[in-house]
């Protein structure tokens, strides 16, 4: 008769001192890239002041909600090589508009931001001939009749086309 047994599996400390290292280090780095994603992928809202921008956010609802009332809303058209925006009124027809001004943001990031007011072609009618770079952009239009806002609206937009 044997008696000397096969001997099995150890489980030491260096196999637990392994779990370890693979458990946590799997969690720093996911939470590595996930803090780098965060970082480097969404700007954010930029303001001077957050607490002031918090006590102005009602003002702020209240006015877009008095201008969404008025059934006033424009119609935008980007390209490449510019812009064309109609302010219409809630009957279809076009409004008297005295100046229109389109900022154009991206989604992410701030660097090619830019802002332009639009030349009046005729009756609730502005154009633009600029370059816009290819992306997309979120454009805010805000119009003015004697010194009155009359419209603030925001569309997201692609513009396609190689810059060449």
């Amino acid at each position: 008769m044997s008696t000397a047994s096969q001997k099995g599996f150890v489980f030491t400390g260096w196999h637990m001192a392994g779990v370890m290292v693979l458990f946590f280090g799997t969690i720093i780095s996911v939470n590595v890239f996930m803090a780098y994603n965060a970082i480097t992928s969404w700007s954010g809202l930029v303001v001077p002041n957050t607490y002031v921008a918090s006590q102005q956010f009602n003002g702020k609802v209240a006015q877009a909600r008095a201008l969404a009332a008025t059934g006033v809303n424009g119609r935008l058209a980007v390209s490449a090589e510019g812009a064309r925006y109609e302010i219409l009124g809630p009957d279809g027809q076009p409004v008297e508009a005295d100046r229109l001004v389109l900022n154009f943001k991206r989604p992410v990031g701030e660097h090619q931001d830019f802002s332009v007011e639009m030349t009046k072609e005729g009756r609730g009618v502005f154009s633009i001939s600029r370059e816009v770079l290819p992306g997309h952009w979120i454009v805010e239009a805000i119009a003015e009749r004697g010194g009155e806002r009359i419209l603030h609206h925001a569309e997201r937009v692609s513009v396609h086309g190689a810059k060449k």
